[in-house]
């Protein structure tokens, strides 16, 4: 699309080659992660991300995911961070607790630390709409991921 003013533009830059990630996978609910995992580390490695700069850390459930994620931020090693896991309604409210404090976690550590992090974590009703989600959604958090650390990189530039 042709740009009709003078307007400075960052456009979108998914080169991965050099950047850090680190991903945290929850265990619970383990063939949705293993498939979101399996996505987002092929994706990673098309946008140029080399497996030996990217570090994957597990944790027993999504509620854990962003306490290791903020260590993992604090560390000043990674230029993105990654959540990948998923939340299954079952017969209880826990559900509802676990898939809001997971994601307002989440969203918290890359407020509070400036490192971005791609939110992975499914919530769904079922096993199978998880594993229907799992190639798609592990790749898009990579996009996200080398994405955001290219503009984080751009705006502390300026």
């Amino acid at each position: 699309m042709a740009r009709k003013d003078d307007i400075e533009r960052l456009e979108p830059d998914l080169n991965g080659a050099g950047l850090r990630i680190g991903i945290v996978m929850s265990r619970f609910n383990q063939d949705a992660g293993e498939g979101l995992l399996s996505s987002c580390a092929a994706a990673l490695a098309k946008h140029g991300v080399r497996a030996r700069d990217i570090r994957v850390v597990t944790v027993p459930g999504a509620l854990e995911v962003p306490l290791a994620l903020q260590k993992m931020a604090n560390t000043g090693r990674f230029d993105a961070l990654i959540a990948l896991g998923a939340v299954i309604r079952g017969e209880t409210y826990h559900f509802e607790i676990v898939a809001s404090k997971s994601a307002e976690g989440i969203a918290s550590v890359a407020l509070d630390t400036g490192v971005p992090v791609a939110n992975g974590v499914l919530t769904t009703d079922n096993d199978g709409q998880a594993l229907a989600r799992v190639a798609r959604k592990g790749a898009d958090c990579a996009a996200v991921a080398v994405e955001m650390a290219n503009l984080m990189r751009r705006l502390g530039e300026d």
